[in-house]
């Protein structure tokens, strides 16, 4: 059973130091953003995200402070090869429980300010 908040699942996000979900891990629910990854673990080379059906959001961005390029994903899923697959290392995160618009994306980008409700690291 997924974690509860409220009435509603909480979103989980698994990062892996090695490709193909191998080496440490490290676990995220609900809401997070995390400003530079490297200050909490390496370069994430893999990774698994449960949605919680209900409109979570999961940006990836190439630089610290959610700036550069970045991934929107919304639905559950699993990646084996992180740099392949995006294109670009990951050293920025925002696991949402909510849906965030692209809108709401770019101005946390323009910005670096978060909504409330986020536990920033």
């Amino acid at each position: 059973m997924g974690a509860i908040h409220g009435r509603r699942l909480l979103p989980r996000l698994a990062l892996f130091s090695e490709e193909d979900f191998r080496g440490r891990r490290i676990v995220f629910r609900g809401s997070v953003a995390i400003r530079n990854i490297e200050r909490i673990f390496d370069e994430p080379e893999s990774l698994r995200f449960r949605s919680n059906g209900r409109g979570a959001t999961l940006v990836l961005f190439s630089r610290s402070n959610f700036r550069g390029r970045f991934r929107v994903i919304r639905t559950s899923r699993s990646i084996a090869d992180l740099e392949r697959t995006l294109g670009f290392e990951v050293n920025s995160i925002i696991l949402s429980s909510n849906r965030l618009t692209l809108e709401e994306i770019r101005l946390i980008r323009r910005t670096g300010n978060l909504p409330g409700g986020f536990l920033v690291i």
